[in-house]
């Protein structure tokens, strides 16, 4: 009984350890305006590289086989690279190519998709709970996106909301595949980060002109390497593969919200009734989802 217990309460704390990604994916929003004109692949190019150098560091002062995170599998590096380079290169394909509302939108329906995903997961079963804490939450999010003006579907947009979709689908398929490697270790999202800073910086010179940072969106840079669009990476890995999936699905959808109280405080956004509604949405939705994580005994489902 008491292995069970303790059993739970370590799933508990690692989904806690997932659920950091989220709340630091809330700074993503603020920290990239602050990257002023820097072009999106070559922001993504040198966080993921921060991200790649901070975690030989670690290996490094750790003692760690520097090769280890290498030696993975020709299908463990599909997952992780596709899902990281593959993630971010259709999500900026859709907001160059449709409206970023409705794109941002689309692309949020990646936390419902990982509580729906996850019921293919051994052991796992969907409850209405989590299915309804998912939709209050994607609801939420919508309202908080539009601003409560509605979804305006252009056909002319479709291939950027194609791509906003595709962004969905693969985060979430990578996030539930990351939750089954439970074998591959959570140093290997560093390798993985390298592999897709090479790609980043390739559709960076492709497609864009270089921009030479200056001192404060250097700062940026290194923040989003640190965080959002670097470290947040090694969190959700650990929360995945040792937390509840479902939970986290429902916990994501406070990153929008988080992101708009931030640029409510630091940015340009001011507080409005949707917004505030919305905030009861996805919080209310969460806790909903998250119910697995309230109780402090029992099998977990």
């Amino acid at each position: 009984m008491n292995d069970a217990a303790d059993q739970q309460d370590q799933r508990r704390r690692a989904t806690l350890v997932g659920a950091g990604a989220v709340f630091v994916w809330g700074f993503l929003a603020l920290m990239t305006t602050l990257t002023g004109d820097i072009p999106p692949f070559q922001i993504v190019a040198t966080a993921f590289l921060i991200a790649f150098a901070l975690a030989a560091i670690k290996w490094i002062l750790c003692g760690e086989p520097l090769g280890a995170p290498f030696r993975q599998s020709t299908a463990v590096w599909a997952i992780g690279v596709g899902g990281l380079f593959g993630y971010h290169f259709l999500i900026f394909l859709a907001l160059k190519t449709a409206p970023p509302v409705q794109a941002n939108l689309i692309n949020y329906l990646w936390p419902l998709l990982i509580v729906l995903f996850s019921a293919v997961l051994p052991g796992q079963s969907l409850r209405l709970r989590h299915i309804g804490g998912a939709l209050i939450g994607f609801a939420g999010a919508g309202l908080l996106v539009t601003g409560g003006t509605g979804f305006a579907f252009d056909p002319g947009h479709l291939p950027g909301y194609a791509a906003a979709l595709g962004a969905a689908i693969i985060w979430s398929t990578y996030s539930i595949a990351c939750s089954r490697l439970v074998t591959v270790p959570t140093n290997a999202v560093g390798a993985f980060c390298l592999v897709a800073a090479i790609l980043s910086a390739g559709a960076h010179l492709a497609f864009e002109t270089t921009v030479i940072p200056a001192t404060d969106e250097w700062f940026a840079l290194i923040v989003l390497g640190v965080g959002p669009a670097g470290g947040a990476f090694f969190l959700w890995d650990w929360g995945l593969k040792r937390g509840n999936v479902r939970a986290l699905g429902g916990i994501a959808y406070a990153a929008p919200l988080l992101s708009t109280v931030l640029l409510i405080i630091f940015g340009p956004a001011r507080l409005t009734g949707a917004i505030a509604i919305a905030a009861c949405l996805i919080i209310g939705g969460a806790i909903l989802a998250t119910g697995d994580l309230l109780r402090r005994s029992g099998t977990s489902t």
